[in-house]
């Protein structure tokens, strides 16, 4: 359903959507083949992905382990899978373009930096290596690594704070929404 002050296209709660990150020069980075949709606005997009088939850029596919909670956001340069695991949740946060839904998917541009939050709040930033390449071989503009590079120093904070999406009761709070939807109550 669209907002009627809105120009974005928005997916509709209640149906199952292609997800896709891209990186920098065009090409097809992965693909997760269902996201459930749990709330859509202006401002982002709330999924849950749940035994969906991934298909890398190489082709390689997988199927995910746990069902996971993603937060999409328009205007922010990242979006967080939280995945649900029997030891705890463990976010997943990839440093990215904002994301748009297009009538085919969310979609954004992946900047290769994530940062990996365990359940005891220890974090770890991942593949700084393949940011610096990629920044190299793609000539990411100076305006995209500046925001890129501030945006893990919000991400860190945001963590720090426990601030939604980097808590328990939020994530279980979607989860539950996802299971009553699922099943019709």
């Amino acid at each position: 359903m669209q907002n009627t002050y809105s120009t974005q296209l928005l997916p509709e709660v209640g149906t199952e959507v292609y997800i896709q990150s891209y990186k920098h020069n065009g090409s097809l980075h992965r693909t997760w083949c269902k996201g459930f949709v749990l709330e859509s606005d202006d401002d982002r997009f709330v999924a849950v992905t749940n035994k969906a088939w991934v298909i890398e850029g190489d082709g390689r596919k997988w199927f995910t382990r746990e069902p996971a909670v993603c937060f999409f956001w328009t205007h922010r340069w990242y979006n967080v899978i939280a995945m649900l695991r029997k030891n705890g949740i463990y976010y997943y946060c990839n440093l990215a373009s904002p994301s748009l839904y297009d009538g085919e998917a969310i979609k954004n541009i992946d900047y290769d930096l994530d940062i990996k939050l365990y359940p005891d709040l220890s974090y770890q930033i991942l593949d700084e290596n393949e940011y610096n390449l990629h920044a190299r071989e793609m000539r990411y503009p100076q305006k995209v690594k500046t925001i890129v590079e501030r945006t893990v120093n919000l991400l860190i904070d945001e963590m720090d704070k426990g601030a939604d999406p980097f808590n328990q009761e939020c994530i279980e709070g979607y989860y539950r929404m996802y299971q009553n939807m699922i099943r019709g109550d």
